[in-house]
């Protein structure tokens, strides 16, 4: 359920130009969570950093309290004027105390032993009386990212194969240049009928190319065998 006084929406592309223009000049805008952010909805942080959106979708880095942690633009809204940096955690309604009865004095039985005391500390975390052993309330439940695509490119161009491959809008390897053989067999793991005639077609006209310049490679070499032959030993 989302929390009271929770709101829709998140951050356009222009507002997004506009907060990193102002971290970039050293400022600290504020945003509001909206309820994708979970149970700190409706209340107020500052932008301290943005990342990558390509690595994450979680990138708009924003301080909360005495934390920095990353949203993702849908979680946040610009933040209306005059509203405080951060606004006053409702305070969680006080746990019910059961009444201490009175001890009774049984053979056999140990006394009632009271319940613990349970209080605030300054940073919102339930701190149990007895161990002082703090319990932090999750911020936001972690949200897992799916893996970026993986796309590996085969591609003929002026004479060459090469092979690219990228992951997401990072590129794991730039296009290098690979043997026909090798591009063969890689070609040869796509069950595409269309795709292994037109690179059949493609190593023909290759074939037949490098057949042609060889033949006029011996047709020159015939004729400079002659020309050295006409020439009379010296000596």
């Amino acid at each position: 359920m989302a929390a009271a006084g929770a709101v829709a929406g998140g951050l356009s592309d222009e507002e997004l130009g506009v907060i990193r223009e102002a971290v970039s000049a050293g400022r600290k805008p504020k945003v509001m969570f909206t309820e994708s952010a979970g149970q700190i909805a409706g209340q107020v942080g500052q932008v301290v950093g943005l990342g990558d959106p390509a690595v994450s979708d979680e990138w708009v880095v924003v301080r909360f309290g005495r934390d920095e942690l990353p949203f993702s633009p849908a979680d946040l809204v610009v933040a209306p004027r005059g509203a405080a940096g951060r606004r006053a955690e409702s305070k969680p309604e006080p746990e019910p105390v059961e009444p201490v009865a009175e001890p009774e004095f049984k053979l056999g039985e140990p006394p009632p032993v009271p319940p613990v005391a349970r209080r605030e500390d300054t940073e919102g975390s339930t701190v149990d009386a007895g161990t002082e052993k703090p319990v932090r309330r999750a911020a936001k439940a972690a949200k897992p990212k799916p893996p970026a695509g993986l796309t590996v490119t085969l591609a003929y161009t002026d004479g060459e194969w090469t092979v690219a491959a990228t992951q997401g809008a990072k590129a794991l390897a730039k296009p290098y240049v690979v043997r026909p053989a090798e591009a063969l067999k890689m070609v040869a793991l796509v069950d595409v009928p269309g795709v292994h005639e037109a690179v059949e077609q493609i190593l023909a006209t290759e074939r037949a190319e490098a057949q042609r310049q060889a033949e006029k490679l011996r047709a020159e070499l015939a004729e400079v065998e002659a020309r050295l032959a006409e020439l009379p030993e010296v000596g």
